[in-house]
């Protein structure tokens, strides 16, 4: 077993501890399996693909329980102490270090009952999903004040359209048929004659007040949708996908590689923001990997010169605005792909959602609060059965209240 992950451990909850040989539970092989994702997998799998460090397939049968747990918790200091395989491992790949991780024994029985019972019994990994009734990368809500307006008045443009033509048509139809009545007339003078013959005069039609009118309103109408386009656009950056100063593949890291967000940005569960990774954590990979990349030797110039890099922020708010990023991703269980979208398939990162007011509101009103084993709610959801045969959703918590985010 060679390199066992990178730093930026993310705990799940204790479990029992399990054997090396496996025999644990649903629980403690779940436990291992997030553990294992959130921390392992960048530089290991549990097949027998190399990555940065070897293939985990069996390794509970090639090395003690015990081994494993020193190697996990310090593969530094179980190389200076001499162990034969510590420091086998340690030059067969490369002399590459390992972090050290502040794992419990028993989260690390739970990892090695994990790699157990995947060399048992591989699965497919299962596809990243949204949030409930929600697909990743589906943009949930709308923006309810600028498209609501938007689409009245496009349905009004609409309407209007439908009756020009359908008023044009009428005519024609009923100028045809008097016409065929009138040649089947046989006591028409030579002036009635003369004008049932003469050709339409679309000059005259254009002058028409009518059809002026009509023209007129459909005019009026556009111009009112494009203002009101231009209008509610403003301060919205959907789309938006500026050029970073490193070239950064999120489909090549978070999509091919399945490299988890927490990894990078590490305060994305308990911080207000998520942070933009510094460049250490690049290095924890980059200093072995594609080293000569003119795009990774930006990230060493900026570390020789004691530099930051200086990222361009893609995702705004305004300043009036309070949002809390670990409210929704670790209490509320958003997952990242429901506003950023299918954000493991970009090469260039975009703002996927709007991000408007109007958005933020509908999503709270179509959101159920997951209050299960929550104490916290338990009267609120009393009360709310009481005057409401609706599901408690976050709008019923207050989440549509003024001061929540303006305060």
């Amino acid at each position: 077993m060679g390199v066992e992950g990178k730093a930026g451990v993310t705990p799940a909850p204790a479990a029992p501890a399990a054997g090396a040989g496996g025999g644990a539970d649903a629980g403690v092989i779940d436990n291992g399996m997030t553990l294992f994702k959130n921390n392992c997998v960048q530089c290991h799998s549990v097949g027998t693909d190399v990555v940065v460090g070897p293939g985990l397939q069996g390794v509970h049968k090639r090395r003690s329980e015990a081994w494993l747990l020193k190697w996990i918790k310090n593969s530094s200091a179980l190389i200076q102490s001499g162990d034969k395989d510590a420091v086998a491992v340690f030059n067969q790949y490369s002399k590459q270090q390992m972090p050290s991780f502040a794992f419990s024994d028993e989260e690390i029985s739970s990892i090695i009952a994990y790699i157990a019972s995947e060399s048992e019994n591989p699965s497919v990994a299962a596809a990243p999903t949204g949030g409930p009734d929600t697909e990743a990368g589906k943009n949930v809500g709308t923006d309810a004040v600028g498209s609501g307006v938007g689409n009245a008045v496009d349905l009004l443009l609409v309407v209007l359209v439908v009756v020009l033509i359908v008023l044009v048509i009428t005519l024609l139809i009923i100028a045809s048929v008097l016409k065929n009545y009138l040649k089947g007339k046989g006591d028409l003078t030579g002036a009635e004659q003369e004008m049932l013959e003469r050709r339409t005069n679309f000059a005259n039609i254009y002058k028409s007040k009518a059809v002026r009118i009509i023209a007129g309103l459909i005019l009026l109408v556009v111009l009112v949708d494009v203002s009101i386009d231009k209008v509610m656009g403003i301060g919205i950056h959907q789309g938006y996908a500026p050029r970073q100063p490193i070239a950064f593949s999120h489909k090549l890291h978070a999509g091919d590689h399945q490299i988890n967000c927490n990894y990078c940005h590490t305060s994305v569960y308990k911080s207000s923001s998520a942070n933009i990774p510094s460049a250490n954590i690049c290095m924890n990979c980059h200093s072995q990997i594609k080293k000569e990349s003119p795009e990774i030797q930006k990230i060493y110039r900026a570390i020789e010169n004691n530099k930051p890099i200086e990222w361009v922020r893609v995702h705004n708010l305004p300043d009036l605005a309070y949002f809390n990023h670990s409210q929704h991703t670790k209490v509320g269980g958003v997952e990242c792909q429901t506003c950023h979208g299918p954000i493991e398939t970009m090469e260039v990162v975009a703002q996927y959602s709007p991000l408007t007011m109007g958005w933020c509101i509908d999503c709270h009103r179509n959101t159920p609060l997951n209050t299960e084993g929550n104490a916290y709610y338990d009267k609120l959801v009393k009360l709310h059965e009481k005057q409401s045969k609706g599901a408690f959703i976050v709008a019923s918590n207050g989440g549509t209240e003024c001061s929540k985010c303006h305060y």
